[in-house]
């Protein structure tokens, strides 16, 4: 897997390029990626090999923050079901 076979469109590396951007920008940037990328890639090793390439240098950048924040597992909340789960404790 390459740096352009999984940023086909130059999304991550532009969000980079741009002067002031936030974290709500990478975000939206970040999802419209993640939604263009190929199925046949793991998203969790094409993120890895776009930190490999633009992390080094911009640490603080909330594109870095964002693709970081990827990586972690999304834990489903636990919810109870029946009368306790609408009602609480």
């Amino acid at each position: 897997m390459t740096l352009d076979e999984i940023d086909r469109t130059g999304l991550i590396r532009e969000s980079y390029l741009i002067e002031g951007i936030g974290e709500p920008e990478c975000r939206s940037i970040f999802l419209d990626w993640a939604v263009k990328l190929p199925q046949e890639f793991d998203p969790t090793e094409a993120i890895r090999v776009l930190l490999a390439r633009y992390q080094d240098g911009n640490e603080d950048h909330p594109m870095t923050r964002v693709l970081s924040q990827g990586l972690r597992k999304a834990t489903a909340p636990a919810r109870r079901g029946g009368r306790a789960g609408r009602v609480g404790s």
